[in-house]
């Protein structure tokens, strides 16, 4: 299978959108208002980055990739990348299609000369978690936030 990793086109937009809210309900992650964030792809790059995988069959997956100045950051701080709204379709689940978009964001973070790449996961999305530690993120607690009550974000960071 051979997946492209590429800035998300104006017309894939609302697919975008789409995917990424049916990713994070599909195991129960949307709370409050955040399906309307989660939705909102255009607004998303236009004010941070809107990256996707792609195969021959369509899309698999998305990341928001937020730089220095991006209103998206929730966590990062002088030097750092930041990313978030990582979702892969349910079609794509266990083809490593969210390993290859984090590894998109290191890349990225690189590009910027950066020295570290940051992001915030719920507390129970411990799929993710087990990614990010394989590919080396630590826990930083001390950036642990709630944004609503129930739920918990925990911080992760990879120092490049």
């Amino acid at each position: 299978m051979t997946v492209d990793i590429r800035p998300a086109l104006p017309g894939e937009y609302d697919a975008v959108g789409e995917l990424t809210v049916e990713a994070y309900t599909h195991d129960g992650f949307v709370r409050g208002d955040y399906a309307m964030t989660l939705r909102a792809a255009a607004d998303r790059a236009a004010k941070a980055e809107l990256w996707v995988a792609t195969d021959a069959t369509g899309l698999l997956g998305t990341v928001t990739y937020c730089p220095p100045g991006s209103v998206y950051r929730e966590i990062g701080q002088d030097g750092e990348g930041e990313f978030r709204m990582l979702g892969v379709a349910g079609r794509a689940r266990g083809l490593g299609i969210g390993t290859a978009l984090t590894e998109r964001c290191v890349e990225r973070t690189r590009e910027l000369c950066l020295a570290r790449l940051v992001m915030c996961s719920a507390i129970y999305m411990t799929t993710a978690h087990r990614v990010y530690e394989r590919l080396g993120f630590v826990r930083l607690p001390d950036r642990d936030w709630s944004p609503i009550a129930g739920v918990d974000l925990w911080a992760f960071a990879l120092d490049l």
